[in-house]
């Protein structure tokens, strides 16, 4: 297989991988946290109408959930790449999730603390980690 589409197959599955962690977790979080009473999170305008009723509480699942989607994806596309140049794919997963949160934040944005938390942590030290453990030889 050339190269480039084994780079780009590991980079596609680790973006599947981990949007489908991402999205399991929203759910979850959903679930175990329920919104605020009054909160309309069914559109991004409701979101951003609703974002002044959400406590520190609420935020914990959606910064799992971008943290260990990206950290997933990373590893999966990791492991799908070449040996010896694994690091590349993780970080265009990371980049690529990075990329979706910079514009939820501007389009609902959420506090301050927030943001530069889940901005700064979630994705690109996340992609980091996972190519690195997608790297280990086994």
């Amino acid at each position: 297989m050339k190269p480039i589409v084994r780079v780009g197959l590991a980079v596609l599955a680790g973006l599947v991988v981990g949007s489908a962690v991402n999205m399991g977790l929203v759910m979850v979080g959903g679930a175990a946290i329920p919104p605020p009473e009054g909160a309309d999170v069914s559109s991004m305008a409701g979101l951003k109408a609703s974002m002044p009723l959400f406590e520190a509480r609420h935020f914990l699942f959606p910064f799992l959930a971008h943290a260990v989607g990206t950290l997933a994806g990373a590893f999966v596309a990791a492991r799908l790449a070449r040996p010896g140049k694994r690091m590349g794919p993780a970080l265009a997963v990371g980049c690529f999730f990075l990329a979706g949160g910079v514009s939820v934040a501007l389009a609902a944005p959420p506090p301050a603390w927030f943001a530069v938390l889940d901005l700064g942590a979630a994705y690109l030290p996340m992609a980091w980690m996972g190519g690195r453990l997608g790297a280990r030889e086994s």
